[in-house]
């Protein structure tokens, strides 16, 4: 038990790993009345949830006073403290993240360095108590803590979007000009043309699946990517061909990892596309690669 705490629970992962994110620990608690923390600073990012009652936060020449399902978000090297209300002292939920993506992350969710919070409104707390919950479930002190460490990080992953879907009045507009559900129709098919290139795509069915005209999708991602569905697969397979012909593989075998039943209509579309056969331009990364390491020997 916690000194400063009616109630006090904290769970900590023993394989933080991850480098986009991890979870170094989580927590509950409810502190008694006027209960102070800082002015500190921290080299992690330390996420808190109000469930109950209240109190205010304060960072750098931000202040907000706190209620239930309100989120505040301390970002490393930020001066912070916070303190218990004195009459109705809040119950809160913590989890602390570190890793190279938990900013954009968090930026993605509508949280800043000049904008650590989110009022959620108090209907929202028991969702986001189930998370912080999820999250210290996952460090079961078992055999395996880098699995325990997995699920931790996408338990907070779901906590990060729940925040965000509560913040929804505070996220940056749609900055491509373009209607937002065309824009992410055009995202959902440049992601499924970058992931199924190997595939036999047929842009009929891609332009289905999305919900729209094949000229209307057409017209749409040419003018975000400055060229028609078929024209952008194609440079995706000729693109990653070049990659795959560095590799032992045949080109037989090259031409079908890249969505190619034929081989040989695949070498037309390569020399179209670079001027020169496959063969030959293996050829060429072969004495390239040969200069840069000298040459044979004589």
């Amino acid at each position: 038990m916690n000194p400063d705490h009616y109630e006090f629970t904290l769970a900590i992962n023993l394989t933080p790993e991850e480098q986009d994110l991890s979870v170094l620990f989580s927590g509950e608690g409810r502190p008694l009345p006027g209960h102070t923390i800082g002015p500190s600073v921290h080299d992690f990012y330390l996420i808190h949830t109000v469930l109950e009652g209240g109190g205010l936060f304060e960072c750098g020449t931000f202040a907000a006073e706190c209620r239930a399902g309100d989120t505040f978000v301390i970002i490393p090297g930020s001066l912070f403290s916070y303190k218990a209300d004195l009459d109705t002292p809040w119950h809160y939920a913590w989890v602390a993240l570190q890793g190279i993506g938990v900013l954009d992350l968090l930026r993605a969710v509508g949280i800043t360095k000049d904008q650590p919070f989110i009022r959620s409104g108090e209907g929202n707390a028991a969702e986001l108590h189930s998370l912080y919950e999820r999250i210290r479930q996952a460090f079961k002190q078992s055999a395996y803590p880098r699995l325990e460490s997995l699920e931790a990080s996408g338990w907070a992953r779901l906590l990060l979007h729940q925040l965000g879907r509560n913040n929804l009045a505070a996220l940056p507009p749609n900055p491509s000009g373009m209607p937002e559900m065309i824009d992410r129709q055009i995202d959902q098919a440049i992601r499924w043309i970058t992931l199924q290139y190997h595939q036999q795509i047929s842009i009929d069915h891609l332009a289905s699946s999305l919900g729209y005209h094949r000229v209307h999708l057409s017209k749409a991602f040419k003018q975000r990517t400055g060229m028609s569905p078929k024209q952008y697969l194609l440079k995706v397979r000729m693109d990653k061909a070049k990659e795959l012909l560095a590799s032992p593989l045949t080109i037989e075998q090259v031409a079908s990892s890249v969505g190619f039943n034929d081989a040989l209509y695949f070498s037309k579309q390569f020399r179209k596309a670079t001027g020169m056969p496959p063969s030959e331009y293996r050829a060429g990364l072969r004495n390239g690669n040969e200069k840069e390491t000298g040459g044979s020997n004589i």
